[in-house]
């Protein structure tokens, strides 16, 4: 799974070797802010005043370094073995193979609408049913996120979306709270798209929610055909990821939360 990405102009590269490119990008420093007019003239006003003046010189400094948001999970148990790559600040790269051809289309569509680059691969006993290599993806995934974010500073930290897709229009709303939890109202008509069981979405889910950390609200508005159903669920779910994840610059690096914290403790 090679992959040569690009790296988010917020993020600074510290990786020093891997054999994967996606794991080891090229090194990029990050750009100071743009002066906002207001604050010249702030500080023009107040150049007899030393402290006004620290203060007005921290406004204008770069914002902080950003961590590396790119990571590798394997998760391995008696029934799978599943390893993921996840780059946060990617270029919207799939390249999935779990054994269920159904979950792969899906996690192309995490990829593709939110801009992350997605690598799985899973071995599983799918002879069985394909219920533990679609929790063991879930859970996999959950814990790449988990980890890429880290301290979750500067991050916008909630992210809400409606996609639609024909007949089919679905709303999620997430929150990288650190507090797992998922709200699941989707009503879809049939037992299995191709193989693919339709209950192992809100598993899929579920298991994603609790290993990430991440309140997750998903309901549908509108459809009847599953399969729109479920896609049109995974295209809002990656685009309110997109958001939640992305920095904002007026934090300035600082945690999005009252309490200066964010964790799953």
């Amino acid at each position: 799974m090679e992959l040569c990405v690009p790296p988010h102009p917020c993020v600074i590269r510290t990786n020093s070797c891997s054999s994967s490119h996606l794991l080891n990008p090229s090194p990029r420093v990050l750009l100071p802010t743009t002066h906002h007019p207001l604050v010249s003239i702030s500080r023009r006003n107040m150049q007899k005043c030393s402290s006004a003046s620290s203060t007005i010189k921290a406004l204008d400094s770069p914002m902080d370094t950003v961590r590396d948001r790119i990571v590798s999970v394997k998760r391995v148990t008696n029934e799978t073995n599943v390893v993921v790559e996840l780059n946060l600040d990617g270029v919207g790269s799939p390249n999935s193979t779990t054994g269920i051809p159904f979950l792969d289309h899906m996690l192309d569509q995490l990829a593709s609408h939110g801009l992350f680059d997605v690598h799985v691969k899973a071995v599983g006993d799918t002879h069985i049913d394909d219920h533990h290599t679609n929790e063991d993806v879930g859970l996999a995934i959950g814990t790449a996120l988990l980890n890429a974010l880290g301290d979750r500073k500067g991050i916008n930290r909630f992210g809400d979306f409606t996609a639609p897709l024909d007949e089919a229009l679905v709303h999620v709303a997430l929150d990288l709270s650190g507090r797992p939890h998922l709200s699941y109202d989707l009503q879809i008509p049939t037992e299995r798209v191709g193989t693919y069981d339709t209950q192992l979405v809100e598993h899929f889910f579920q298991s994603m929610v609790n290993t990430s950390g991440m309140t997750l609200h998903i309901r549908q508005l509108a459809g009847k055909n599953s399969h729109h159903i479920i896609e049109a669920t995974f295209k809002a779910f990656a685009r309110a990821l997109r958001q939640a994840i992305e920095y904002d610059p007026r934090r300035r690096g600082t945690v999005p939360s009252s309490k200066g914290v964010l964790s799953r403790s």
